[in-house]
């Protein structure tokens, strides 16, 4: 039987006997787990920014920090609400600008999250339980390289887990505040409440079409069950969810006023949803996101062993089973795993395995929790799967991966610095032909690669239609900084398979890039440099003509 606290409200004990946990026990849990993140980052803690950082996080957060403005000017607004950018901001603010101070920032964020999966898996669980999920979720592979960076998914994650946690316990304005500031970290957080209310909308209805499921004598589970049926009689309850959708409105209605688009620059638009409607792309979508939820960079060694543990009796503490965490617990994080597939599977051009990183660790919770409740050796196992993800974190797999979803994002930062630390050397005034992420990483100082601005002309990529145009402009560029902007290994599993090339290159903006040497012999020029490191290289191209000094 739940245990009333002093307003009468229910909480639920974990199996082992722990109550919902005091503000001083989450503290102390709190700094164990920003203690233990800082240490393990400590080594990337002062990289410059990467990739989507470099293109539009920071330059924004600094925009608002330098102005005031919550619509950037020195990077096209692509309408992302400005909570990120405004944390961001605030420490920049107190305790200065720094690759750094912003690092650790976002470490104290993918902490209050995991705390938050903390929480929720003792409610929903055990402290075992609890303990396990966080610490594999901290190591596994994509929410590990996310944690430290100046990204949204991460803040997003953060905000799911204390949602979901204060929904469940009954605390429903706790968790819309929740989901509405997850939607103004990033609108695609409008899942949540969605999923909120689509259960609740059942819920009502089915209390509607069966009153009598509250009439004296009916069996109730508990008095937290009983003041639940209660709920179901008032619809606006049903609809409290649907509130945590106005401060997003408010925001969506106040970048029109400043910029005339509501959902950002046109060529964000089209690229992340105009040209995402395809029912073939949205199917192939569907079935990477599962994938990305369910198996990629070895989280199918965890799901798989629970798959195998659910042919195994539960375990017996003396004459009781085990518990399992309640089906409609689970029924609710299935809902949000897989609404967060659809919604990816429709939005979005790119395919990155971040945008799902807010129901991973539901997933871990729910395999721990089977573990635990069916395998006497389930620490051992669970061990394993630790040394899996750490594998993958160090790893690449033997098929393409984008950098961030592992430490390969940090040999691209490494290499990349090297490049620009070899063009500050020799080519101080000569106008470098690149693409981006190094056209901005050249041209910002403020990105941690260079002293001062170099002159940058841009091309799309390193394919040989762009660069067979880029050859025909020989005149506007001096020196090439070549990369590969899409990682791919050797023997890739795929690089032949026609069929998904096709698709990769008709969907999802799959390119070949020239080595150095093809690019340069394209381009008349000769490659002066080349590094690299965990199958991502960079080179510089000099191009043959008659320099100056």
């Amino acid at each position: 039987m739940p245990k009333a606290d002093p307003q009468g409200k229910y909480r639920a004990p974990s199996v082992d006997g722990a109550e919902t946990p005091g503000a001083a026990h989450s503290l102390t849990a709190l700094a164990i787990v920003f203690c233990a993140l800082v240490a393990l980052h400590a080594p990337l803690l002062r990289l410059p920014y990467f990739w989507d950082e470099a293109g539009y996080f920071v330059p924004a957060a600094r925009d608002l920090l330098q102005t005031g403005d919550l619509i950037p000017h020195t990077t096209l607004s692509n309408a992302h609400p400005p909570l990120v950018m405004i944390w961001l901001a605030l420490v920049w603010k107190l305790v200065g600008f720094s690759p750094l101070v912003t690092r650790v920032a976002m470490l104290l964020v993918a902490s209050v999250g995991l705390l938050g999966y903390y929480r929720l898996a003792l409610y929903v669980a055990n402290r075992n339980v609890a303990i396990v999920t966080v610490a594999l979720s901290a190591i596994y592979p994509v929410i590990f390289a996310q944690s430290s960076l100046a990204q949204l998914d991460i803040t997003v994650m953060a905000f799911y887990g204390w949602a979901i946690y204060f929904h469940l316990s009954g605390q429903t304005w706790k968790s819309v505040a929740c989901c509405a500031c997850a939607m103004l970290t990033k609108e695609t957080a409008i899942a949540i409440p969605l999923a909120f209310f689509a259960l609740d909308a059942v819920s009502y209805l089915g209390w509607r079409a069966h009153p009598s499921a509250e009439q004296p004598g009916a069996e109730v589970e508990a008095p937290e069950a009983s003041a639940r049926l209660s709920e179901k009689k008032s619809l606006h309850r049903v609809l409290i969810p649907l509130l945590a959708l106005v401060p997003l409105a408010l925001w969506y209605a106040y970048h029109f006023y400043r910029t005339g688009h509501v959902f950002g620059n046109p060529e964000y638009l089209r690229y992340n949803v105009g040209a995402t409607l395809s029912p073939l792309r949205i199917a192939v979508a569907f079935v990477m996101r599962l994938w990305h939820s369910l198996g990629y960079m070895n989280l199918f060694v965890l799901t798989g062993a629970a798959l195998v543990a659910m042919r195994l009796p539960p375990i017996k503490d003396g004459d009781t089973e085990r518990p399992r965490i309640a089906f409609r617990h689970q029924a609710i994080f299935g809902l949000l795993v897989l609404a967060n597939a659809v919604q990816f599977s429709i939005l979005g051009g790119a395919l990155l395995a971040r945008y799902m990183v807010p129901v991973i660790p539901l997933v871990v919770m729910v395999c721990v929790s089977t573990l635990w409740r069916r395998v006497p050796q389930w620490p051992a196992w669970c061990a394993a799967v630790a040394l899996a993800f750490v594998a993958a974190l160090l790893i690449n797999p033997p098929w393409g991966i984008a950098p961030e979803d592992n430490l390969a994002y940090s040999d691209f930062v490494r290499i990349h610095q090297s490049a620009a630390r070899f063009v500050e050397q020799h080519y101080t005034r000569d106008r470098v032909l690149t693409a981006w992420p190094a056209s901005d990483e050249l041209n910002r100082p403020f990105l941690g690669y260079v002293a001062e601005p170099h002159t940058v002309v841009h091309v799309e990529n390193f394919s040989l239609a762009q660069l067979a145009l880029a050859a025909q402009q020989r005149d506007s560029y001096d020196i090439v900084v070549i990369f590969n902007t899409k990682y791919e290994p050797p023997g890739s599993l795929m690089r032949h398979f026609g069929p998904w090339r096709r698709l990769q290159e008709r969907y999802f903006d799959f390119h070949s890039d020239l080595t150095a040497l093809e690019a340069a012999q394209v381009l008349g020029g000769r490659v002066k440099w080349r590094t690299g490191s965990g199958g991502q290289w960079i080179a510089v191209i000099e191009i043959d003509k008659v320099r100056n000094g």
